[in-house]
């Protein structure tokens, strides 16, 4: 009896696995989130889920390795999508080094230190 294969069900379990993989994360997310206003980075730091977080990151990106341009039909404008990414990541960076900032224990040059590092 010859299997059967069908792309779309393929298609269709492999956006399922993509909506867990992203609830997945926002879940880890939330979690270190919350241990982070709670404790500071230290204990946000301490919880396992930090190191879940670090190796699925790490995991993802190495598998996005083999995505190729070829793949992308439309033509992006780059000179705009790099001024939007630069806007996002120094938004990232500024709360990321205010909220070290303020943190007990730290002050303004370890916040801006770490929110550069994000940067």
């Amino acid at each position: 009896m010859k299997k059967i294969v069908d792309e779309r069900l393929t298609f269709l379990n492999l956006q399922h696995i993509k909506i867990t993989y992203i609830v997945q994360t926002l879940g880890v997310l939330l979690i270190l989130g919350h241990d982070f206003l709670e404790g500071g980075l230290e204990k946000m730091k301490a919880n396992p889920l930090w190191v879940v977080f670090i190796l699925s990151s790490v995991v993802y990106s190495y598998l996005s390795l083999s995505i190729s341009v070829e793949h992308e039909k439309k033509i992006k404008r780059p000179f705009r999508s790099f001024l939007l990414s630069l806007f996002v990541l120094l938004v990232i960076g500024s709360i990321t080094a205010y909220l070290t900032s303020v943190t007990s224990g730290f002050n303004w040059s370890d916040g801006v230190l770490f929110g550069g590092i994000i940067l």
